[in-house]
């Protein structure tokens, strides 16, 4: 769905987190997917060079950079298919509310847990 965009689902993710939500810290995205510091930044790269996002140096520190989506960014967004409705179709029609709020409640809980069991340093 996005290969005719030439966009990886990373990449859409990205430009979703900016169009929605604003410019963005980079080392945030990198939390917010969970990839690593030097994956996000070869995925970032190639968003500035099509011109989708644009990367800003913080003043207070060189070493963080601030995203924002570019006009030519917005344009190609309003241009894509809704990814997010479609998975969403494919992976849960037929499912009651009820069955997804249960679903939700108990990986909340469980990632909640892994992460509380990580941060007693469980696991490195």
């Amino acid at each position: 769905m996005l290969r005719p965009f030439d966009l990886g689902s990373t990449q859409w993710y990205i430009l979703y987190q900016l169009v929605h939500h604003g410019p963005t810290m980079q080392r945030d995205l990198g939390r917010l997917l969970q990839v690593e510091r030097s994956t996000l930044t070869v995925i970032v790269g190639a968003l500035v060079r099509k011109g989708w996002v644009e990367q800003a140096t913080d003043d207070a520190d060189q070493r963080r950079k601030l995203l924002r989506v570019t006009t030519a960014g917005s344009d190609l967004w309003a241009r894509l298919p809704d990814l997010s409705a479609i998975i969403n179709e494919a992976a849960f029609a037929g499912i009651s509310q009820a069955d997804l709020d249960a679903a939700v409640r108990v990986l909340r809980l469980a990632t909640e847990r892994l992460d509380a069991f990580i941060d007693k340093g469980h696991i490195a």
